[in-house]
């Protein structure tokens, strides 16, 4: 199995190419439905993503120096393996998603959710407090509303 040693910039890092999958994918799927309502909710999940992405950037950009070459957490750690783990897996690779119809874009939405929560639960448990926890735990939180939202719209879907 491969080692990664994760610093707090790298794990920014990866949050934030998680956050321009998740735009690349609300935007392509956007541009498959014919239903403007539909087409508007992939957009503004679309820049919602957008936003997320920022939050990052700007949490990468406040580390000094000599804390991005450092490691932010004993590499051991229950967080670096679960990290290493999720690494490992499918949540950093971008998905090949079946648009053909709003179910399937809104399933698939609702599965990359997920796995970007548990990357940022993983996430947070890895960060110390002074590098933003809470700002992870803001993003955590708006991607759970993301859930919701997409999952009331699967029910209405199915009425």
């Amino acid at each position: 199995m491969m080692r990664y040693d994760f610093n707090a910039d790298e794990i920014f890092e990866m949050a934030e190419q998680m956050e321009r999958n998740g735009e690349k994918f609300y935007k392509s799927a956007a541009a498959t439905i014919g239903d403007e309502a539909h087409k508007k909710l992939l957009l503004e999940l679309a820049a919602m993503e957008v936003d997320h992405e920022k939050t990052f950037k700007a949490m990468r950009s406040d580390l000094k120096a000599a804390e991005k070459s450092a490691t932010v957490f004993d590499p051991e750690g229950e967080a670096a393996l679960y990290l290493r783990a999720l690494v490992d897996t499918r949540v950093f690779f971008e998905k090949k998603v079946d648009v053909s119809s709003m179910e399937k874009i809104l399933k698939a939405a609702i599965e990359a959710e997920k796995d970007s929560i548990v990357f940022y639960l993983g996430m947070k448990n890895a960060v110390p407090e002074k590098f933003g926890q809470d700002r992870i735990e803001g993003i955590i939180k708006e991607e759970m509303g993301h859930i919701r939202l997409l999952s009331r719209e699967l029910t209405q879907l199915k009425k």
